[in-house]
């Protein structure tokens, strides 16, 4: 049976006590918790740190079992998404040894998934970009195998901006990468935390790779986006997406989520579906962040047993 949960992202104000209380008084059974090393974000949406796996003490531990035994709620996952292939080296390696410490974290509060981006150069091409890739991911895989994890791989292109041009920050972005990726990598514990937003404002076919990679599809973000024909005839596809492209929250994009989830259900997905908020309408203050929560879970809830 798939669980209903949020990503916690969207509310960086509140404790993990907090997430947590407010996953449970909505109606969601699991949340995908923020691991970022406390800092100051780079971007929209990263450095929220709901749980500092550098600093992790038994008591704090027990003290996070507790509050989610309380409130009925579980951890679909622990969530860190860098660019652990930056064009900056120096970047990169801290972002890769944070992961690290994300994924050796997971097994301490008994989960088993983690969710990030393989990440990109973005100023080489995909090829270019491989080597180093492969360098990089099979020592982070060899640890995920060593303690049982499960790495989900989100599938967003990280191209939306001038300052991603021209490649993204993201290579897993399309089904013949996936390919590539877990043929070069060849472990069971590397897949796909699949946004299927992502495949719409590519222009590609977003319930196909249910069908082809469901063995791989570790956790999935419920994300809708809507784009604008109007903007897109005056801008071309070439041109940065954020010009025609728009995140929205579940029922207000382009997505048919009832047919969403008859295929993912038909595949034998039963794992945690979290909504993703990226709605700027919905982002002036935290009750309107609340508001889209509540108004994502009563929508989907449709949709799945919960």
């Amino acid at each position: 049976m798939m669980q209903l949960g949020f990503v916690s992202a969207i509310v960086p104000e509140l404790t993990l006590d907090e997430v947590v209380s407010l996953a449970g008084d909505i109606g969601y059974s699991c949340v995908e918790i923020m691991c970022w090393p406390p800092s100051k974000a780079d971007r929209r949406y990263a450095g929220v740190t709901h749980l500092d796996v550098a600093d992790l003490s038994d008591d704090e531990i027990n003290s996070v079992r507790a509050s989610l035994h309380e409130n009925g709620v579980a951890i679909s996952g622990l969530g860190y998404y860098p660019n652990c292939l930056s064009h900056s080296e120096e970047e990169a390696e801290r972002n890769v040894e944070h992961l690290k410490k994300v994924i050796s974290a997971a097994p301490r509060l008994g989960i088993h998934r983690v969710n990030t981006f393989i990440g990109r150069d973005h100023t080489k091409s995909v090829d270019d970009n491989w080597p180093r890739m492969l360098r990089t991911w099979k020592p982070i895989v060899d640890l995920a195998e060593k303690f049982g994890v499960q790495i989900g791989i989100e599938n967003c292109p990280m191209f939306f901006t001038a300052d991603e041009w021209p490649g993204g920050k993201n290579l897993a972005t399309s089904p013949v990468l996936w390919r590539r990726l877990f043929s070069d990598l060849a472990s069971p514990n590397l897949g796909l935390n699949y946004d299927p937003s992502h495949m719409v404002f590519q222009h590609m076919d977003y319930l196909n790779p249910i069908r082809d990679f469901i063995d791989r599809i570790f956790h999935v973000h419920a994300k809708d986006v809507r784009v604008d024909q109007h903007l897109l005839n005056e801008h071309g596809i070439f041109a940065h997406p954020n010009l025609y492209h728009f995140p929205k929250i579940p029922g207000l994009g382009d997505i048919d989520w009832g047919n969403f989830f008859s295929v993912l259900g038909d595949a034998g997905y039963t794992g945690p579906v979290c909504v993703e908020v990226e709605d700027r309408a919905y982002e002036k203050s935290l009750d309107d962040r609340i508001s889209a929560l509540s108004q994502s879970y009563r929508y989907l809830a449709q949709f799945m047993p919960v």
